[in-house]
């Protein structure tokens, strides 16, 4: 027995857990849990990454509420878990930790530590998940301790004398417990994010589940959005068509703040004012995606605000279209990134034509292809080679200052074994089908006259 299991059977001996709350129906939505966890995937995650680690103890914090008081400006809410902590516990509450440990030939040790219940404090926040024996059962954990206990595991796990890893970050270095560990000569402190990092490149199942359910939100309210657009509405007014169909499909915040970018700001890559009135014969370029049990969707779509594109407007965006569709016909597991963004590249050099002068469109392609998605927006991920389970963008591009003219259409791609999935696919990506559902009749949309 270690020194940790010893003192983990004297802790349970004089430890006596708040009593559940089996009372409340309502358990499993606990501002303080988040979504149901799915333990079998969660408790594979953690048995995974202590094969990796050997003879180590693992501490990660929880995210802290951030201050809507303060000097913290939250756009959507107040909390959103650290990425490690999620991706090995799908749990959302905050200022709680896990402790990880295992030993060559000996079982693994995990512990959860939740902070205790605070009625008087939960008549603001809601109820909160405490250490008692709902928290095992909902969480997965055996071992589940009030964060008051937390230097006597500390003190425990030091004992060892083994490597402590620790998800060194911006978001932790300055927490208390990683200052005192880091300043301890006798600890040898490891950086834990690239090994979880490394892991969560190749979704599971689990992961899987969430981004299609990301990605189907985000593509549905793009086609809500080209449904409602019309020359004369506001950016703003654009933006809270599209941000409304993802909350009415069950978001859980936006992915990212939405670019909803008409005319010349359709050119600038990260355009996030959305203030300006779209004119009769814009493009307007929507990058906005939805985050759904914190994954997120990253789609792009690019539309005329009037219904039809004008026939330079169609031969361009045909031409970017083109490039994806080369592109995802090229993915499948061997692969690489670089040779998809060759690829994409190629078909529109050799398809330009005269549309850019002399000179081919790419010069007009002024960002990479694609990147990793996941619960960053943009992820780890994915490896130069792909293989299945991995999920990213294919999203090539032109954009043309001088003409206020910017075209980017933007999927997200699962590898598959045979090839891929797009996940985007609810969203139209030809230019007829684009046009053929802009010409539905549609209600008047509101707040297209007023001012910011």
């Amino acid at each position: 027995m270690t020194s940790l299991s010893r003192w983990l059977v004297a802790v349970a001996c004089a430890w006596s857990p708040v009593p559940a709350l089996a009372q409340q129906p309502y358990i499993n939505e606990l501002p303080g849990m988040g979504r149901p966890i799915d333990i079998a995937a969660t408790s594979a995650r953690r048995e995974r990454l202590l094969a990796r680690l050997g003879d180590a103890v693992v501490l990660i914090p929880a995210a802290h509420a951030r201050s809507i008081e303060g000097l913290d400006y939250p756009q959507d809410n107040d909390f959103r878990q650290h990425n490690t902590f999620f991706y090995l516990s799908m749990l959302e509450a905050q200022d709680a930790w896990i402790v990880l440990s295992s030993a060559a030939g000996g079982p693994r040790e995990e512990i959860l530590l939740l902070p205790p219940r605070n009625p008087a404090q939960e008549r603001w926040t809601g109820v909160r998940l405490g250490p008692d024996t709902l928290g095992v059962r909902l969480t997965g954990f055996q071992t589940i301790l009030p964060t008051t206990k937390l230097d006597s595991v500390l003190t425990a796990m030091q004992a060892r004398r083994v490597p402590i890893y620790v998800p060194l970050d911006v978001t932790t270095r300055a927490d208390n417990v990683v200052v005192r560990l880091r300043a301890d000569t006798t600890v040898v402190l490891r950086n834990l994010r690239p090994v979880v990092d490394s892991m969560r490149v190749v979704k599971d199942a689990t992961e899987i589940a969430a981004l299609r359910q990301a990605a189907r939100i985000s593509a549905e309210a793009h086609a809500d959005l080209m449904r409602a657009a019309r020359p004369g509405m506001f950016e703003y007014a654009l933006e809270a068509v599209i941000e409304a169909g993802f909350r009415r499909r069950g978001a859980d915040r936006l992915g990212y703040p939405s670019i909803v970018g008409s005319g010349f700001n359709g050119t600038t890559l990260h355009y996030d004012v959305n203030r300006r009135q779209t004119q009769d014969g814009d493009l307007v370029v929507v990058d906005a995606a939805a985050e759904f049990a914190q994954y997120t969707a990253d789609v792009t779509r690019t539309f005329p605000v009037g219904g039809r594109f004008t026939p330079r407007q169609r031969a361009l965006y045909d031409l970017v279209l083109g490039s994806q569709q080369a592109a995802l016909d090229s993915v499948h597991p061997g692969q690489t990134m670089g040779r998809l963004n060759q690829i994409a590249r190629t078909w529109m050099r050799e398809h330009s034509g005269d549309l850019c002068g002399p000179q081919s469109c790419d010069r007009y392609f002024i960002h990479s292809l694609g990147h990793g998605i996941g619960m960053d927006v943009h992820d780890v991920g994915p490896a130069n080679v792909l293989a299945p389970g991995m999920v990213f963008t294919v999203e090539p591009g032109i954009y043309i200052p001088a003409e206020s003219l910017g075209v980017r259409i933007e999927d997200d791609v699962l590898v598959t074994e045979t090839g891929y999935e797009l996940l985007s696919a609810a969203a139209p990506r030809a230019a007829a089908d684009i046009e053929r559902l802009m010409a539905q009749e549609r209600p008047r949309a509101a707040g297209n006259r007023s001012g910011r």
